[in-house]
């Protein structure tokens, strides 16, 4: 292995330390805290982990957490219901609706119904337009904890050439979108990209958002390119019965020989997703009341 890696776990640490600093002075100079909630429709195991994740994180940071939990057969009216309540609150800065959801709820229409200024999770069509026409909104957080990544490790991106394989809405698009922003020349590579290899081989930076296990082999990355892995896939673990293990989109040990810097799965990428969500409540609160918003946590 001749690659760095690009540790997203201790990179989402210090972001998460960045937001409790900024939570501290909001309470401290202005008696404001910051607030996220969660709504959580059913109880899918794996959506259940991930609220209770974000739960701990926000308190640990110092915000209020606001959990609200509904019955799988909840009606599109009684979230909306609650959706509505949650945009007129003003001790909430932040609403995130956890998906999936059940199959008779739109996602859609329940992204539409948040507040787009509390949507941070980014997803509305509001914000994703803010984002496409340069003005400022709330970013995708995984996207937006990929460009920390970048930035961190490469600081100045003009010029270079990137890579984004995945032109989703909830990732590939907004990812293209933040690294124009940066002057970066941006190709967004998909299913029907023809010779997909060799377009990936163009790249300074590569970023892999397809969710096929191990897609990305080292023929594919250009030597000395900056890897980012976004991609998992869960499999049954080889030496471990009745054990699960992670998969990036890329085929980790033969890219990191080729690349300058790789984010590992797990560990990478995931950790910051959290983090970022985190750090656009506190920027939603900050833009509510007008105040400076904290450096390095937003676009």
């Amino acid at each position: 292995m001749t690659a760095s890696l690009i540790d997203g776990k201790a990179f989402a640490a210090q972001v998460r330390g960045k937001v409790a600093a900024h939570v501290a002075r909001l309470k401290d100079e202005h008696g404001i805290t910051p607030g996220l909630a969660v709504v959580l429709v059913g109880e899918d195991p794996a959506s259940e982990v991930y609220v209770a994740a974000k739960h701990k994180q926000t308190v640990e940071t110092g915000m209020a957490s606001f959990e609200h939990k509904l019955p799988a057969n909840v009606s599109e009216a009684d979230l909306f219901a609650l959706i509505d309540q949650l945009n007129a609150d003003p001790t909430v800065h932040g609403i995130l609706c956890q998906f999936p959801v059940p199959d008779h709820l739109d996602e859609r229409a329940v992204v539409a119904r948040i507040d787009p200024a509390k949507d941070v999770d980014g997803l509305s069509v509001m914000n994703a337009g803010l984002l496409a026409s340069g003005e400022k909104g709330l970013v995708s957080c995984t996207p937006l904890g990929c460009l920390m990544l970048l930035r961190d490790e490469l600081g100045e991106m003009s010029g270079k050439e990137a890579v984004v394989i995945g032109r989703s809405n909830l990732f590939g698009k907004p990812m293209g979108q933040l690294l124009l922003r940066e002057n970066c020349t941006v190709t967004i590579a998909h299913s029907r990209t023809k010779d997909l290899a060799e377009v990936c081989r163009r790249a300074d930076i590569l970023v892999a958002a397809v969710g096929r296990a191990e897609m990305v082999k080292a023929e594919w990355v250009k030597p000395g390119a900056t890897v980012i892995d976004v991609g998992i896939t869960r499999i049954p673990h080889p030496e471990k019965p009745g054990k699960t293990k992670l998969l990036g989109d890329c085929d980790f040990d033969s890219c990191a020989t080729v690349a300058r810097a790789i984010t590992p799965v797990p560990g990478g990428v995931g950790p910051m997703t959290i983090a970022c969500l985190l750090a656009n409540t506190v920027t939603a609160c900050c833009r509510a009341h007008n105040l400076a918003e904290p450096d390095g946590l937003t676009v």
